[in-house]
């Protein structure tokens, strides 16, 4: 049986970062994925990289914007490796937020200068604020971290659930799927929201359903910032393309949309820009999202040696997709991570 360095479970944006950093260390991989690389709360995703601090539980509050500064040049050597352009854009975000004690600070030019398209009155209640932040395309992130670890020589294998880490002398030995075995003395467990359905730790992992639809703006520019209101987001594409999402539903692993809900979200998008009144709808969609019992993301080794986990990301994923690959290769290579991840730690749900 052919035998590898290193087994990623799961081939999202998570173990595929891991495994390309794990790869440039000279290790032997294989990306063993339950359906097709990516296909699931990757390839969902809006892809803000919304890394303000207001935002964000305290213990992300480092790690989120250190992987936020990673992000051109991750773009970058994927844009490089793969030869597929990756939308990402640097326009910043508009956040319109209700909470009381979010800094007042008095926008660079007036709203109706710097979105136009933006309904001024209906957001006039909220304290609006300009952000530094960019946006990328889930599904070109996708497609090019797949390329780019194809070309690296990594191994893939589609359509395996893995059902169990394989212990040897107490320690990982492999994994069991649904149809053969894998060999290796290393396994991380990057399944998301399926990753607590694999022995022998229960990670208390749950799937937690965004629905949401893209539509056709107007004109290509119509909005050129990433708009965040406490009803709704909305996330130009370059290409002309505008997502409108989501929802934060406890659906179980039921990925199916419902009309209502997307019209819902449809007339929330037309609150907030009402020249989207014509916009075509081109696709709806839903995904799950790793929720986890405290909404932080489980990193590091588990209590068997050679087993390590990365799961648990909710909404963050393609955010902290380079923070993560980065300190868990260090992790599993024997470093000191950059950043303490305590607050992280896979056995906090364990007494």
């Amino acid at each position: 049986m052919k035998s590898w360095d290193v087994i990623v479970i799961g081939g999202g944006i998570i173990g595929l970062s891991l495994a390309i950093e794990l790869d440039k260390r000279g290790l032997r991989i294989v990306i063993i994925d339950k359906s097709e690389p990516g296909r699931e709360a990757s390839w969902a995703a809006g892809g803000m990289l919304a890394d303000f601090p207001r935002e964000l539980p305290p213990p992300l509050r480092d790690l989120a914007p250190a992987s936020a500064r990673l992000y051109p040049e991750f773009v970058h050597e994927l844009e490089d490796e793969s030869r597929l352009k990756i939308d990402l854009r640097q326009e910043g975000t508009l956040l319109f937020a209700s909470e009381a004690g979010f800094p007042r600070e008095p926008l660079p030019r007036p709203l109706s200068d710097l979105e136009p398209g933006l309904a001024a009155d209906h957001l006039s209640h909220l304290t609006a604020l300009l952000l530094p932040e960019r946006s990328v395309d889930p599904r070109d992130l996708i497609a090019a971290a797949v390329a780019a670890a194809k070309h690296r020589g990594i191994d893939f294998s589609s359509g395996d659930h893995v059902l169990a880490v394989e212990i040897a002398s107490g320690r990982a030995a492999g994994v069991r799927t649904n149809k053969t075995q894998f060999a290796a003395p290393i396994v991380v467990n990057c399944a998301g929201a399926w990753a607590g359905q694999i022995s022998p730790h229960p990670f208390p992992t749950h799937p937690v359903k965004g629905q949401m639809l893209s539509v056709v703006m107007p004109q290509k520019e119509f909005l050129r910032h990433t708009i965040r209101t406490p009803d709704v987001y909305l996330i130009p594409r370059s290409d002309g393309r505008l997502v409108i999402g989501a929802t934060q539903e406890e659906a179980g692993f039921d990925k199916q949309t419902v009309p209502a809900t997307i019209q819902k979200l449809r007339q929330l998008a037309l609150h907030a820009a009402p020249g989207l009144a014509d916009a075509r709808i081109l696709e709806a969609w839903a995904g799950l999202r790793p929720g986890t019992p405290d909404a932080l993301p489980i990193l590091g080794p588990t209590s068997t040696p050679g087993y390590f986990v990365a799961t648990g990301h909710f909404r963050d994923g393609i955010l902290l997709a380079p923070i993560t690959a980065r300190v868990m290769v260090q992790l599993i290579t024997g470093q000191s991570p950059d950043f303490d991840l305590a607050a992280f730690d896979a056995k906090r749900f364990h007494s």
